[in-house]
């Protein structure tokens, strides 16, 4: 599919959290991806090859052209690889009128090692996050910070094509580009406002056009800025967490808040909630990275009932997705969640059910998750996480009906591993 010679996308993302009887201001990352896709690139995001199983094709749904980083599977080119050793270029940096915080080494211990392990757990290590730093200071700018004009909703150019050429002169003496999948450049967090007041954080994806480093383009970028700090007291467990979220873009993934919010995902994903608590990634989003197998994969596409067998998300093993297409571009999606691994925030195991839409706009909505107990306030009183979706599983004896299209996802019972037993029925 040809794409778009431009792309930008960019969606700010501000909510409000209840934490106990105090109303707890959330500020969410401010994520976009930027570029035009390398058709020719062979960096693929996620390994999965073009050639699939048969009896997968009806589920592998695809957005049409222009959809801005489309759900569909496979993902489109161009983006960072998702499996086996990916390596992350780390750059410092800081300016004349926002000098960096302390050391640039302590900066970077913000993100690692948790980054690298949060990959590798959601991964069930196929991917091999392996960051690195081979300039361990700050590199200092040669304009201050106010001079590249970098705000929330900045576009690629011109500020950020200039701090890209003058982060490669700085760097380009003692760093290879050639050898980095991806590129974090972990700004001085006294460099622009408080993420509580504004969140600066982005990513430019796929993008052809940034300025060339040692003959290739610095086309798979993250910036992170402030710290993640909510108050709460969790940030030095919970503050890395923008950093998986927004290289979950390089990788090809939408955000999936929207501009009301999280209330379209909640926090069973980190490309919807990076503040608070751990939480995984959707059982869709690993199968494009390919960290979930086609063999891990149930197609609900035939008419009449049929019944599938799935494995809790953080087992390594077992099936892990069903999906129910309801055309080329959409269709439901049924995967079993349950407190372990990257999930800690799980107060109501069970059977989560969402709709996948490839033909919606990252930002906008592409998911939506079904709440099998609407409007009940949630099981959850942790900070910074999405109450009312936290009780969202279907349990066994529950169904979920689709009334316009006639699909009923029934949950049936759990056998002594743990493993749900759900009924796909459809006309």
């Amino acid at each position: 599919m040809q794409q778009p010679t431009w792309r930008q996308i960019r969606e700010a993302r501000r909510g409000t959290a209840l934490a106990t009887c105090a109303v707890l201001a959330l500020t969410v990352t401010t994520s976009a991806s930027t570029g035009r896709l390398m058709e020719e690139s062979p960096q693929a995001a996620g390994p999965v090859s073009l050639a699939r199983a048969t009896t997968l094709s009806p589920c592998m749904i695809t957005g049409t052209m222009g959809v801005q980083m489309s759900e569909g599977v496979p993902t489109s080119a161009g983006y960072s690889r998702s499996t086996g050793t990916v390596k992350a270029l780390n750059l410092m940096v800081d300016f004349s009128d926002a000098p960096g915080e302390g050391s640039a080494l302590d900066r970077l211990a913000e993100f690692f090692p948790q980054t690298s392990d949060w990959f590798r757990t959601s991964s069930y290590g196929r991917l091999d996050y392996r960051p690195e730093s081979p300039v361990p200071d700050w590199l200092r700018m040669p304009k201050s910070f106010k001079e590249y004009g970098i705000e929330r909703g900045a576009p690629f150019d011109p500020g950020y094509r200039e701090l890209v050429t003058d982060i490669v002169a700085e760097a380009d003496p003692d760093v290879d580009f050639r050898e980095y999948d991806l590129v974090n450049i972990l700004i001085t967090p006294n460099a622009g406002p408080s993420a509580l007041d504004t969140v600066l954080s982005v990513t430019f994806a796929g993008n052809t056009e940034a300025p060339v480093a040692d003959g290739v383009p610095v086309s798979n970028a993250s910036f992170v800025y402030s710290r993640q700090d909510d108050g709460s007291g969790s940030y030095g467990e919970t503050g890395y967490r923008v950093l998986p979220h927004e290289n979950g873009h390089v990788f090809g993934l939408p955000d999936l808040y929207t501009q009301d919010g999280g209330g379209a995902v909640g926090h069973w994903d980190i490309m919807s909630e990076d503040w608070g608590a751990n939480n995984d990634l959707l059982a869709w989003h690993k199968w494009k990275l390919g960290w979930i197998g086609d063999d891990q994969i149930s197609c609900a596409s035939n008419s009449g009932t049929t019944e599938h067998t799935l494995s809790p998300l953080p087992e390594n093993g077992g099936t892990k997705l069903a999906f129910v297409p309801l055309s080329s571009t959409k269709g439901y999606a049924l995967e079993v969640r349950t407190r372990g691994g990257n999930d800690e925030a799980i107060c109501k195991p069970g059977v989560l059910v969402y709709r996948v839409d490839a033909e919606v706009d990252t930002g906008r909505g592409p998911i939506t998750v079904s709440d099998s107990t609407k409007d009940s306030g949630g099981c959850t009183r942790r900070p910074n996480v999405h109450a009312e979706l936290s009780d969202a599983t279907y349990e066994p004896g529950q169904t979920f009906t689709d009334k316009k299209s006639g699909v009923r996802l029934t949950v049936s019972d759990i056998d002594t591993e743990g493993r749900y037993r759900v009924h796909v029925t459809r006309p």
